[in-house]
């Protein structure tokens, strides 16, 4: 069966040297008007088929596996997994793209690249949807992150491996079991010993785990910076963005628009019908 996207890569310049990120495009490729769709630390481009699906008639919308994940790159060396390395293949990719400029919609470390990107003078990005994350990292979520990122086992079968997203992913909140499948499909890979393994570099926890002890990361700095419209969605019970950081994105930097989806943690996956018409109506109001 054809796939509804196609598939890509594009070569961008680490530190490290040359390495190419893969990424996934939706729609009509001579579509002036390009979303781009980044995805959490150990997640990759297919977790927004179902936003891509949705808003492929309007945009043409693209979706990278950040370095080090899914089909992309991984990088030589693991100190490098940082957030200058990942701006810099995201400005690749747009150049590659063709465009002047782009909206964005990014999930946690996908939404850190994006506001980090938006708060640069120049920058392409015109419109921001940052989903449950923002300019305060908090040092519980950290933790809870640390105790399973570079550290998931071989699986024996797609059935243990789903057990195991279920149990790091609780956060995400009810989905059904189809959707669960979906969620553990496309980030495992075939392991040549047998079984598979998760579909990113283990090395990703490196500079995650650098520091001794966990403290609350700010970004204020950056996200002051950020002058483009931008939209906060926020999961009602998420450990990585609070209410109260949420609450002074609402009145500092760019204002932002905030919506709380009920019954989740970190973070909304985009998935379900009345998250999606959330970021569709921010989008489509431009």
């Amino acid at each position: 069966m054809t796939e509804p996207f196609r598939r890509h890569k594009v070569q961008y310049l680490a530190p490290g040297g040359l390495h190419r990120m893969a990424y996934l495009e939706w729609g009509d490729a001579a579509n002036p008007r390009v979303l781009v769709c980044v995805h959490g630390l150990t997640r990759c481009a297919r977790d927004f088929d179902f936003l891509a699906r949705e808003l492929s008639a309007h945009y043409r919308v693209v979706c990278p596996d950040v370095p080090g994940r899914g089909d992309s790159d991984w990088l030589k060396n693991p100190v490098d997994y940082v957030t200058p390395t990942y701006v810099n293949a995201m400005v690749a990719l747009v150049a590659r793209l063709g465009v002047q400029t782009v909206y964005w919609v990014g999930t946690s470390l996908g939404g850190l690249i994006g506001m980090t990107l938006a708060s640069l003078p120049e920058t392409p990005i015109t419109r921001l949807v940052l989903n449950d994350v923002g300019p305060v990292i908090t040092a519980v979520s950290l933790e809870r992150i640390g105790t399973y990122v570079g550290k998931a086992p071989r699986f024996p079968s797609v059935d243990a491996a789903e057990q195991y997203v279920r149990a790091v992913s609780a956060p995400f909140g009810r989905h059904s079991d189809s959707q669960w499948r979906f969620l553990t499909e496309h980030v495992l890979r075939s392991d040549p010993a047998g079984g598979y393994r998760m579909h990113y570099d283990p090395a990703i926890a490196v500079p995650f785990n650098a520091e001794k002890e966990r403290k609350d990361i700010e970004l204020w700095n950056v996200y002051d910076a950020v002058r483009c419209p931008t939209l906060v969605m926020r999961g009602e019970h998420s450990d990585l963005l609070t209410r109260e950081t949420a609450a002074q994105m609402a009145k500092r930097g760019p204002r932002a628009k905030l919506t709380e989806m009920k019954g989740i943690g970190h973070a909304p996956t985009l998935m379900h019908p009345d998250q999606i018409a959330v970021v569709r109506e921010f989008l489509l109001s431009a």
